[in-house]
């Protein structure tokens, strides 16, 4: 059997093989893709889809000097493979290992970083009108999933992009797939031009027009394709009224075609788009039969697919059953979703109850000020967005939602250290960014009961709340069948104590907890304090067991800037109380990816690093007890 990929070692050896020899390629790459990703786990069905595209990608352009930007790009696992990464391709988003996105810092050809949807178009044109500014002559590359023409960002790009240069290549890839189906208007409108007679027709006759023509074929193909679909679907394309000249759709499959289309549109001295079919998880059929679980995953059996069931049930999970029992009690309770059903486990509300689920598709901001409108006339919708995800949506946020007081909930999840998938997805600004906005009830559970009391505090509270919860499971805290509400804005008391408090926030009560039970162990007296709530803050809990302690500890799954512990530190401020404060949390800087304790041991989230931290302090204490005895 050939090995042609242990050849390449730089796209430069991709241009030395022949195009069977790159069809060869192709299945060497699925059979690693499929290898590799088994062992660490990622996104496995999009890469799949987009291998032929990147092997002709690379065969006709020359990156460094043309730069590729990839939407999301978590399809660049073919690019890393091209470009000199294959011998560290088993690293993939292990600790010290390869970024499971495009990131600037780890290689040349990784033009622009990214890990969310809808930017590819407009840091393409920034480059092409930056090129155009320096008299430069390199091609710009724009890859972009239909899934990321439902964000709006792309618009606003393509709005511009006829008006601001006069060459770009835009590849639109074309497999009808987010993380779910896609949906809406966009979905739709791809979906008729794929399945218009005139296209299947041009398909079958691809591969012939290239065998009779060369070159010359795909602008044929993609002339005919484009009148046809415009007969289809009015009198001129979508496209083409933002000033880009359409081609396709072709086979995102077919090597030389795909390498002559390329070289067809690297001629063009205009912005094109070209629109190729492809097939998610193409060559792996367990990706191809479970769409959704294949996009990204943990580790599987690279012959079977299968994986290894979870025994407890996640965060998402516990979210998901309460919001439907909220639901089933109350039909003013609706689900929004922005193309995250899987991910945010809203698939499992979705069949029981369907007409009160929304997918609004890659769309944030939409999808608040969509909520915020179905807040106007009754109802109770939760958002439930990543809180990576949810940055988008800051304005809607503070002018649609919470500067009407408006009963919307984010639900958060991934609130805190996103581990394997790095800094794009990591969730440890959303206290920072909310807290400081007026009317937000920002509530944090130590455990999946009070996820679910939360949930229900969330639905009878009359103005905007939100929620975050990590990824993962949770300590296994059986849930109640009736949830309880809260108190807004009061902690729980979990032990009194005089010495030390000691606040856990969260998903790092645990820590706490140690803490607690170390320090009590020195003989000290330790209050330990379940906050609940990151706004509004506890000052009488917070006033109470700070005010005559010797020592304040907190302890946040969250950036110390403008967190928990910060709000800790201004609310003690405000009563003037001058308690050391010892803050456990994440530095001023971006996480890297890799195994959340061992990213935790790192940056001292420990038990251990309070301890240190505190020790001065401490000794302060036991002198002060020495002295009174």
């Amino acid at each position: 059997m050939s090995n042609h990929l242990a050849t390449i070692q730089s796209p430069a050896d991709v241009k030395k093989l022949t195009v069977p020899q790159l069809v060869e390629l192709a299945e060497e790459i699925r059979e690693r893709l499929i290898l590799g990703v088994s062992k660490t786990g990622g996104h496995i069905g999009p890469n799949l889809g987009v291998v032929e595209l990147t092997i002709a990608m690379h065969y006709v352009f020359d990156t460094p000097q043309d730069s590729f930007v990839f939407d999301v790009s978590h399809q660049a696992y073919v690019h890393k493979l091209l470009t000199g990464r294959e011998n560290r391709f088993d690293t993939i988003r292990q600790p010290g290992g390869l970024n499971g996105f495009m990131l600037r810092t780890e290689s040349e050809h990784d033009s622009f970083g990214a890990g969310h949807a809808g930017t590819a178009l407009s840091a393409a044109l920034g480059m092409a009108v930056a090129r155009d500014m320096s008299g430069g002559k390199e091609h710009i590359v724009a890859l972009a999933g239909d899934a990321a023409f439902t964000n709006g960002i792309s618009f606003e790009a393509l709005n511009n992009i006829a008006v601001q240069t006069k060459r770009m290549i835009i590849i639109l890839n074309d497999n009808a797939w987010s993380i779910d189906k896609n949906v809406g208007a966009i979905a739709s409108y791809f979906h008729k031009i794929v399945t218009h007679p005139s296209f299947k027709y041009l398909h079958d006759r691809a591969g012939e027009f290239i065998a009779r023509f060369g070159g010359k074929a795909v602008s044929h193909v993609a002339r005919k394709a484009e009148e046809s679909v415009k007969g289809l679907l009015g009198p001129s394309m979508l496209f083409e009224e933002f000033g880009l000249s359409y081609y396709g759709p072709i086979d995102g499959h077919d090597l030389p075609l795909l390498i002559d289309t390329f070289k067809f549109l690297k001629q063009q001295n205009k912005p094109v788009i070209l629109h190729a079919i492809t097939q998610k998880g193409r060559g792996f059929q367990p990706a191809l039969d479970k769409q959704k679980k294949f996009h990204g995953l943990g580790p599987y059996d690279p012959e079977t697919g299968e994986t290894t069931a979870a025994g407890q049930k996640t965060y998402s999970e516990i979210f998901a059953e309460t919001l439907s029992k909220l639901a089933t009690a109350n039909d003013k309770v609706v689900a929004i979703t922005a193309a995250m059903p899987n991910g945010t486990a809203l698939d499992l509300f979705r069949p029981l109850h369907p007409k009160r689920y929304f997918d609004v598709g890659i769309a944030e901001e939409h999808a608040v000020i969509f909520a915020a409108g179905m807040a106007t006339k009754g109802y109770r919708p939760f958002c439930a967005i990543y809180s990576t995800f949810l940055q988008r949506a800051f304005d809607p946020i503070v002018h649609d939602v919470a500067l009407q007081n408006l009963p919307v909930v984010f639900c958060m999840d991934r609130g805190g250290l996103s581990g394997d998938d790095g800094p794009t997805h990591h969730g440890l600004f959303d206290i920072s960014y909310l807290r400081s906005i007026p009317n937000i009830v920002h509530m944090v559970p130590r455990n999946e009961d009070e996820l679910a009391d939360m949930m229900y505090t969330a639905m009878l509270h009359d103005g905007p709340s939100a929620i975050r919860y990590p990824r993962g499971i949770g300590p296994g805290k059986p849930v109640k069948e009736q949830p309880v509400a809260l108190e807004i804005g009061v902690a729980e008391v979990v032990k009194q104590g005089t010495d030390v408090t000691v606040f856990g926030l969260g998903a790092l009560f645990h820590l706490a907890e140690e803490t607690a039970v170390r320090l009590e162990a020195q003989g000290l007296s330790v209050a330990l304090i379940n906050p609940r709530f990151a706004k509004p803050i506890d000052r009488h809990t917070v006033e109470r067991y700070t005010k005559d302690a010797g020592l304040v500890i907190t302890f946040e799954d969250h950036v110390l800037a403008g967190g928990f512990g910060s709000a800790i530190l201004e609310t003690m401020n405000a009563l003037e109380i001058n308690t050391p404060v010892v803050r456990i949390g994440w530095p001023d800087e971006f996480i890297e990816h890799g195994r959340v304790d061992a990213l935790r041991a790192k940056y001292g989230i420990t038990a251990d690093e309070a301890l240190v931290q505190a020790q001065p302090y401490l000794q302060a204490i036991q002198q002060a007890h020495l002295a009174t005895r």
